[in-house]
Formats: structure tokens, sequence, C-alpha cells
């Protein structure tokens, strides 16, 4: 399982049916039908009313589906080699085009919002309009919002450069920060930021040492670059706060989703509340490595080592199967046929895009990219991936594809459940290291995932709130901020140096406006939820009802559905009170 295959020489049930979405030959039709529909949907600039508004929003989503299938199709192309040029340009190609049909598209929304409310809640309850219901919903929210064509067409117009920040750091943080190199296994590597991830899980303090400082000071020597590019970026969602109308940058990013910031304060007030918990489990990862000082750079290497062979991955989709079982049987008989019907690309092959991922377009079954090793990290993430692809396999069979796509806010939950599940699968017969092995496991994947994403939530609410009170974002201010930050939610056990105050200048979701925030939300809901299908009865149902709800009612309304309420601390606390229950385990068998 170390070696890489070609992809010539991978059997079929190791990789996935792009077919299934379209044939090569068919791209070049594609595009002029998008092209062709790019017209066909300009010729309602002028003249759309209440009269032919249907047929405009018809014609909006038969265009939009052929792209979306485009540019799944070769992205997904581009990605099983990312050396051919041809799909590359292709990608580009899509892209624009992509942008063009945006742009287009774009007088809709303030036209319609110029309709009289009493009109467009006609529409919006009318059985005609059933598909575009909730992008009728939003419309209404919007009126007050949106402003007219011109504006909305120039802040389109905008929209193509004002993620520029994003863009340059990206480039710098992928392709021109230098490193350096370290010593790995022996051999001199050059420090990336997949050597470091490595480097930090190194049983030698030096060589997570050396990485650490190594890495730390490549952002440091480029800090006042980084600082200013970070800071237009916080003036750039300040920009359209003030252009939307909203109080706060905060308000603005959660309105896209209908989130209360209530629930942002809730993440925050609990998990701070719970802190003491997380000083509690460093001051043990400290015993445990037998360390006299507990460093940021040891807070990674594993308190147990998993010692098992690696899994191929038929035997690891088995067990992950195994433990969904409790999900019922028409869950799991989807799920096992996934393999052999072209769901998943599965090994690494020469010039694939690593990580992994799921994706898809409405019509086709759902797609995963994977880069099985074999470790049990690779077992979780066919747990999770498959997770995903679940959740559009349930929101696409019952949902029209106006309303099948979920937003970001729930879209970490189901993949999230299914690793809960299997950890819990995998604890009812785990023994010795094994079982403090997984029990680490668990507790390292709520603290990185759920305490140092509100650390970084809470980050991000400062940041913004500079900027709105008229002051200047420095670097200084920053760092400052990040430090005590850090030595807040990780106690006195461990060291908060003068490096790790930098932290913040290396976070590539800091580029998008309160993300990060969704995935502590998406693992607390995760860990009710996985809770309550082992140990309630027809509460599967409700889970599933939550699976195939996709987009057609906003997320707290989709929550609701699973019996969550995150307006409320009762979620949160649960989610609290199972890492105590995993650390107190944790505690008595080390």
């Amino acid at each position: 399982m170390n070696s890489v295959l070609s992809r010539e020489s991978l059997p079929e049930n190791r990789k996935w049916k792009l077919e299934d979405i379209m044939s090569e030959n068919e791209t070049d039709r594609y595009f002029s039908d998008v092209r062709a529909g790019i017209v066909e949907i300009s010729s309602f600039k002028d003249n759309l009313t209440p009269d032919n508004t249907l047929e405009c929003l018809l014609t909006l989503s038969k265009i939009s589906y052929k792209l979306s299938k485009l540019y799944v199709y070769l992205n997904m192309k581009s990605d099983e080699d990312k050396s051919v040029a041809k799909y590359q340009e292709l990608c580009e190609k899509v892209s624009m085009l992509a942008s063009d049909f945006s742009e287009a598209a774009s007088f809709i929304r303030p036209t319609l919002a110029k309709f009289p409310s009493s009109e467009l809640k006609k529409m919006r309850d009318s059985e005609s309009f059933a598909y575009f219901s909730m992008d009728l919903d939003g419309i209404i929210r919007d009126k007050k919002r949106l402003l007219g064509k011109r504006e909305e067409a120039l802040l389109s117009m905008v929209g193509t450069f004002s993620d520029d920040f994003r863009t340059i750091f990206g480039m710098f943080d992928n392709v021109d920060i230098k490193m350096g190199e370290i010593e790995l296994d022996g051999k001199t590597v050059p420090l990336t930021h997949g050597t470091y991830s490595v480097a930090l899980q190194n049983p030698d303090k030096n060589v997570r040492k050396k990485a650490y400082e190594a890495m730390f000071d490549a952002y440091i020597s480029n800090i006042n670059t980084i600082a200013a590019n970070y800071a237009g970026n916080v003036k750039r969602d300040y920009f359209y706060a003030k252009v939307r109308k909203h109080p706060t940058c905060l308000a603005k990013a959660l309105y896209a989703e209908n989130i209360p910031v209530k629930v942002y304060d809730n993440l925050i007030e609990v998990v701070k509340k719970y802190t003491p918990l997380m000083h509690e489990y460093v001051a043990l990862r400290k015993k445990a490595l037998g360390l006299d000082i507990l460093n940021m750079y040891d807070l990674y290497v594993p308190v147990v080592s998993d010692n098992n062979s690696l899994t191929d991955f038929d035997e690891a989709y088995r067990i992950v199967s195994e433990a969904l079982a409790p999900m019922g049987e028409d869950y799991v008989s989807v799920f096992d046929k996934a393999p052999s019907e072209g769901w998943i690309d599965v090994e690494e092959t020469p010039n694939k895009r690593s990580g992994a991922y799921s994706w898809g377009v409405y019509g086709t079954h759902p797609y995963v990219l994977l880069n099985h090793k074999g470790t049990t990290h690779d077992v979780f993430t066919v747990a999770h991936e498959m997770g995903h692809a679940m959740h559009t396999y349930y929101s696409n069979k019952t949902q029209c594809y106006e309303k099948a796509d979920y937003v970001i806010f729930v879209a970490e939950i189901a993949s999230t459940v299914n690793e809960v599940l299997l950890i819990k699968h995998l604890l009812k017969t785990a023994t010795g290291d094994k079982r403090k092995y997984l029990l680490s496991y668990y507790i390292d994947m709520i603290r990185t995932t759920l305490f140092r994403q509100t650390m970084f939530a809470e980050f991000e609410k400062f940041a913004h709130g500079v900027i709105e009170s008229g002051e200047p974002l420095s670097a200084e201010k920053m760092t400052d901020y990040y430090r005590r930050l850090n030595a807040e939610y990780y106690g006195e056990a461990v060291v908060t140096d003068e490096r790790i105050g930098y932290e913040w200048a290396r976070i590539p979701h800091f580029y998008r406006d309160f993300y990060v925030y969704k995935y502590a939300t998406g693992i607390i809901c995760a860990i009710n939820i996985a809770e309550r299908i082992l140990t309630e009865d027809n509460y599967v149902e409700k889970y599933k009802t939550f699976l195939s709800s996709g987009g057609s009612m906003y997320p707290m309304e989709i929550l609701k559905l699973a019996d969550l309420d995150l307006t409320k601390k009762t979620p949160f606390e649960f989610a609290m009170k199972e890492f105590k229950k995993i650390l107190k385990e944790l505690s008595k068998s080390i």
C-alpha cells in the first residue's frame, strides 16, 4: 500500500466513474450551451416582470445545472492527474465562463427585489414557483439590503478582485514562502506544510522543535506584508457589511445562512467556560510524554502510538460499514454499493490531487476522492468523506435541483457523525493500548476541531472588531492578542512562547470571514446526534429527515428536524461533557 500505482493498473472498483456525469466528447457542447444560455439570460435584463419571472428562473436553473456539470467534471478530471495541461486549461476556461454567467445573471436579484413584497410573497407561496421558494424568500429578506441594478452589477464586478487578498495569501503560502530544510528519518527534505505536519508528530523532540521554529520564522520574516494583506481582507469584509446595511461584519457573515449571532456567542461562551478541561488535558499530555517542559510543538505528537498494521481499503470500508449499522439497512445498503458503482477514487496515483474530498453534481451519484494508505486516520477519512457523500445522496434523492445543495453550516455535521459512530464502534471492543490510542484520537479530534477552531473564531471576532471601531489592525496588535488567547485556551502546562503569537498569520481560513466556527458547531452537533442515534428509538428517522432536507430550509430549521437548537446552550454543554468523560477515562488509563 506504500507504492504509488499507475492509474491504468487500478481495478475498476478503485476508480470513480466520471463518465456518469458526461463523456469527454460532450464538453465542447456544454461550453456552447452555457454561452448560449448567457445570451438567453441576458435577454431578460431590461424586461423582467412578474409575468415572465418563472421563465427567467427556469432558464437560469437550466444553464446553472449545465455549468455545474461541466465545472465539476473538468475539475475532477484534472484532479486525477494535475500534470495534464489540457485539463488545467479547461478548468481555467470553465472558471472564466462561470464568472461571465454570474455577471450576466447579476441583474435578477436586484430586479426582483424591486417587485412589491406582496408580489414576491405570492410567488414564493405559489406551487408554480415551488422550486424557487427559498430563493424568493431570500430576496424578500434581502429587499432592504439589495442595491439598484447598476450598483449590484458594479458589486458583482468588484467581486472579481475582492477575493484577491485570499489569492495573494494562497500564492505566498503555497508557492513563495521559503521554510528551508529539515532532517526527517535520516534524510534532508524541504520543510513544507506536509512535512511540517509529519515533523510535529515525530517522537524526536529536536525534530519537532526545529520544524516549529523554521516554520514560524518564515512567517515572522514576512509578518508586515501578511498583516497588511489580512487587514485589507478584514476591511473588505467591513465594506460589504456596510454596503449591505449590517451592524457588524459578524452579523453580515451569519446573515447569509440566517444564523443568529447568539449561536456564535454561545459557542465562545461555553467553550471558554470549559477551558479548564483543556488545561487538564494539556497537563496530562505533558505527563504522558514524560516532559519537564511542554512546548507548543509537543501538542501533536501522539500521546499513545498506533502500532496496528495498515488496513487495506476493503477492510477499512467493511469496518466503517459495521460502525454505521445503527443507521439502518437502507443507509448501509447504499453505502455498501458505492465502491462498485464508481463513487470512490481510492488509490494514490502519480500527480493525483492530494488529500480527500466529497463532491458531485445533481443527477448522478456523489463522488469521493481518497489517497488511501491504510493508516487509522485513513479509515476515519473513509467514514468522514462517505458521510458527506451519503448526505448528498439523501438530499439529491429527496429535493429538486434548486433545493438539493446544503450550506456549509450543516455540511460538516453528517461527515463528523460518521466519525463519531466509528470511534464509538471501535471503542466497544478495544482494550489495552488500542483503546488508549482511540481515546487519545477522539480527544484530539475534539481539541483541534472544537477548542482550537473556537479560539480561531474568537480571534476573528477581535480582528473585525478592531476595524469596526476605526482602529488600525497592526501585526503587533494581532500577535499580542493571539498570544494571550493561546495562553487562555491551553493553560500554564504548556509554554506560550513568542512565536505562537504569530500563528494567526498562517491560517488560510481567516481569509473566509467567520468560516472556522462552523467546524466547531459541526462537531458539537455531530456528538449530540451520534449519541442519540445510539441511545434513542426512532431518532435515526429524524436524522435521515435532516440528511434529506438539502437546502429546502434555513440551517437552524433543518437542525430542528434533528431536535437540535443551537440558540440554547444544551448541545454545547453536552459536547463539553463528552470531552470530560473521554478525558477522565484517558487519564485513568495513562
